[in-house]
């Protein structure tokens, strides 16, 4: 296609072009005019070309076509193929271009053939059919350049020894070893030997052949010890035996590159590893303090403050309540971590909130904050729910177990890249990234146990806080009809009614008790402990309801497949990620996505909508975000019509953001 539009605007390029004048200047150049015969002699094709345009590599890129040399030799005389310097990255309209705007050489090398006596003349041209190209125009050029060489004694000028060598640099040199390449869910690593203390400046690889990687996408590289990894896209038909191309290394070098398939692993953070972690580690921390509005958490913290205030105790016990519940929440952080992390070593494609994805736990869960609930209510008290509200290092040790167990199904800001880099750090640093959420979860409690100012100005404890009690448990039963709507989508009905039946149970042994303390009565908890074990023994028979087709309000569910035909007609195209049972997803949809102005913006602009449902954990959609650098959900991705990557959106979106798109 490009080709043809070249060839359609060569007339109104030639409009501004004098006769005979050329957009890149074609010179043959020998390295010896006095060959001896039998020897070989290198030609040079030295090419210059006008500022503002360019010339091709010997694979052109999403466009354009590779020199053609048509070559006029004398009897008996053969010439190799031709040598293309290491090449430059051009991106028009988000296509990639691999050119040269700068003066090349392509270097031949001619034999001579024996037997010629001294003083005969070997008139040597070749006929150049190439194509030389603007940011905006291209035009299809063809030239004729000759010399003639005369056999002798293979005498070198000194200055035309400079020049070969300098254009001799400029190729790219045998790497001597053969690397491995793996193609795996529509991504490419390719494993390169490179010599651990030299050290590449701007690595890029460039593929000789079309067909081998989506040239215009993003290009990672790795040290691994004694090899470099690339990682990028694969074509859309990945390849199937050895891969050929050059390993830029900066500053015009390079070295020749040939690949087997193989093997290889995904590339480690390597020795700035810790420097990455101290990033993520930062936003985990931002992300977990931000965690503490969400309506699951609130209302536990809220009463463990109140609580701290009331106690009255003496700054040591404040502190050690600050410390306990801030080791319940970096605990269950760093278990939940160490869980994904030990998932994802054994093969599982899983993220972050991954025990989410089993309705055994959303039925525990449900059961839980739903007596949580009715403890705030006023229904009942037991001692075992009551730690939200008592002093001591015991309860509040429990409650940020709480805490930290009931904010996982929510994602907020910060908290995508942090814990997406934590999955390709090693496993220390990760940890480190998890440690990082808790303590973001636990700092405002922390900070009201080590700052007494902070405490001063919190409300006088009085009757308003059996009110405030009351009120908290409103979130709280929010969370758990949000719960119960999450089991439904991943047990379905059969499974929310279990689910429902196994809270009604509960339900009524909290009533029970309830009754039978304000009765004075003695054991009496004993209806509730009988109904929990019945309700949990209940819920872990939940199991997900069978695969079905994919329901999605206002666009298409997410397949790369369907991606890529998208791209291909040229649409825009919005993929977002979500789960039923991530809050911050949910309210992004309500608050932004569904909106009806987003909703007629995309609509005007005909931007397509994909939506990827990672509920139940798919692995193949697990992979695509993680290629993100995200670690679980939400992810929202714009594509532009030839962009050559996505744009990565915020995790918190405004209807105002979504219509620009769509402009």
């Amino acid at each position: 296609m490009m080709t043809c539009l070249a060839l359609l605007l060569a007339p109104a390029a030639a409009l501004a072009q004098a006769p005979g004048e050329r957009h890149l200047a074609m010179e043959l150049v020998a390295e010896s005019v006095t060959p001896a015969p039998g020897s070989t002699v290198t030609l040079a094709i030295a090419a210059t070309p006008q500022p503002g345009w360019h010339g091709y590599w010997q694979n052109p890129g999403d466009a354009g076509f590779p020199m053609r040399a048509d070559w006029t030799l004398p009897a008996g005389a053969k010439v190799g193929t031709l040598r293309y310097p290491v090449p430059e990255r051009l991106i028009v309209a988000g296509l990639m271009n691999y050119v040269y705007e700068r003066p090349y050489a392509l270097l031949v090398d001619l034999a001579v053939p024996a037997g010629l006596a001294e003083g005969t003349r070997l008139p040597v041209g070749v006929t150049l059919d190439y194509l030389v190209c603007t940011r905006q125009v291209c035009v299809p050029e063809k030239q004729t350049v000759s010399l003639a060489l005369t056999v002798g004694r293979g005498a070198i000028v000194p200055a035309v020894r400079a020049r070969f060598d300098g254009w001799r640099r400029a190729l790219p040199r045998p790497l001597g070893s053969v690397g491995t390449w793996q193609a795996e869910a529509g991504a490419l690593r390719m494993s390169v030997p490179f010599p651990a203390d030299a050290a590449p400046a701007d690595a890029y690889f460039y593929p000789a052949e079309a067909g081998t990687i989506d040239m215009a996408a993003h290009q990672t590289v790795t040290r691994e010890g004694d090899r470099l990894v690339v990682a990028t896209k694969a074509a859309a038909t990945p390849p199937t035996g050895r891969i050929e191309g050059v390993l830029a290394t900066g500053d015009g070098q390079g070295f020749a590159v040939s690949a087997m398939p193989g093997s290889v692993a995904r590339p480690s953070a390597g020795g700035s590893g810790w420097g990455v972690a101290l990033v993520a580690f930062a936003g985990a921390v931002l992300g977990g303090l931000i965690l503490n509005v969400m309506p699951c958490v609130f209302p536990i913290l809220s009463l463990k403050a109140l609580s701290l205030a009331k106690s009255g105790g003496t700054e040591g016990a404040a502190r050690a309540e600050a410390l306990a519940y801030t080791a319940g929440v970096v605990l269950v952080c760093l278990a939940l971590g160490a869980g994904l992390l030990a998932l994802r070593a054994g093969g599982a494609t899983v993220g972050w909130a991954f025990q989410l994805q089993d309705p055994r736990v959303i039925g525990v869960l449900l059961l839980l904050v739903t007596g949580i609930a009715f403890n705030l209510a006023g229904l009942f008290e037991l001692p075992t729910p009551r730690f939200a509200g008592r002093a001591g290092t015991g309860g509040a040790f429990a409650t940020g177990a709480l805490a930290a167990f009931v904010a996982t199904p929510c994602t907020g800001p910060f908290m995508g890249a942090a814990l997406g880099a934590a999955l390709v750090l090693p496993a220390a640093a990760a940890l480190l990234v998890f440690a990082g959420l808790g303590l973001g979860i636990a700092l405002p409690f922390l900070a009201l146990g080590f700052v007494p100012a902070l405490r001063r100005r919190l409300p006088k404890p009085g009757a308003w806080m059996a009110r405030l009690r009351r009120i908290l448990s409103l979130p709280m039963f929010l969370t758990a009809l949000a719960l119960a709507w999450v089991l439904g989508r991943q047990a379905g009905v059969d499974g929310m009614t279990l689910g429902l039946a196994a809270l009604l149970i509960a339900a009524t042994g909290l009533w029970w008790t309830g009754r039978r303390q304000l009765a004075g009565r003695e054991r009496s908890f004993w209806p509730a402990g009988v109904a929990g074990a019945l309700a949990f023994a209940a819920v872990l028979t939940l199991q997900p309801a069978p695969a079905g087709a994919a329901k999605v309000a206002g666009g298409e569910a997410f397949t790369e497949a369907r991606l890529t035909a998208l791209r291909a007609e040229g649409r825009p195209v919005f993929a977002y990620f979500t789960a039923d049972w991530c809050l911050t997803c949910k309210v992004n949809e309500k608050a932004a996505i569904e909106r009806d102005g987003v909703q007629a913006s995309f609509a005007k602009a005909k931007v397509a909508v994909l939506v990827g449902d990672w509920t139940d954990g798919d692995p193949a959609m697990g992979r695509f975000i993680e290629r993100h650098n995200r670690a679980g959900v939400p992810l929202y991705l714009y594509y532009a019509p030839g962009a050559a990557a996505p744009r990565v959106l915020p995790q918190v979106l405004t209807p105002a953001m979504l219509e620009a798109l769509g402009t």
